[in-house]
């Protein structure tokens, strides 16, 4: 299993954004929804071994679930419109137990901290950090699970949090990259074995 934890710090918590805005009005939203995309999008397929959580304001998580997704489309709007419905859902999202908003999608009421604790509990967690290990003397981890931010940089706690918690800090290249390029990249590194096989 694949897992990317993607932290949203702007991005509302609430349903009431429009889908005719999500770079300005809605927090940027669109960094996430281009991660998702990223995450999951093969020419003609989707990759079924991939778990997505998007925290929401540290406050909720949104999980897309590969092997059980439905009516997920190659654009950002679309996307964007499941972040919406699951925040519709909210309300029934109690405690740590997940409310299904559509096949494959669900929210949790959980941050930061809770959703790294759990989904780091059979992976391995790599932090991409532009001061890491350059990621091709890195073995590809089994399950890994990777840990990034939206266009904002993680907080002094998200960060001291990770570093807790991380078993691998790389850089994927020497150039900073987007979020969701950096997903790509992470991809064709597992996928070739460490780029050792075509």
């Amino acid at each position: 299993m694949r897992q990317f934890i993607v932290l949203g710090h702007d991005v509302p918590t609430t349903p009431d954004f429009s889908l005719d805005d999500i770079a300005g009005g809605a927090g940027r939203l669109d960094v996430l929804c281009r991660c998702v995309n990223s995450a999951f999008f093969l020419s003609h397929a989707i990759r079924e071994n991939v778990r997505v959580h998007l925290v929401l304001g540290d406050e909720y998580t949104v999980r897309f679930e590969g092997s059980k997704l439905r009516r997920l489309n190659p654009d950002e709007r679309s996307t964007a419109a499941l972040v919406r419905k699951a925040l519709e859902k909210r309300d029934e999202a109690i405690g740590h137990m997940p409310a299904e908003s559509s096949p494959g999608v669900s929210i949790r009421r959980m941050g930061f901290e809770t959703t790294l604790e759990e989904a780091a509990r059979d992976s391995t967690v790599v932090e991409l950090h532009e001061d890491g290990d350059p990621v091709v003397d890195v073995e590809p981890p089994e399950n890994p699970l990777f840990v990034l931010s939206d266009h904002n940089d993680f907080t002094d706690e998200e960060a001291e949090l990770l570093a807790t918690v991380s078993d691998e800090r790389v850089r994927l290249g020497p150039e900073i990259l987007h979020a969701d390029h950096s997903i790509t990249v992470a991809h064709n590194y597992l996928d070739t074995e460490g780029y050792s096989q075509y």
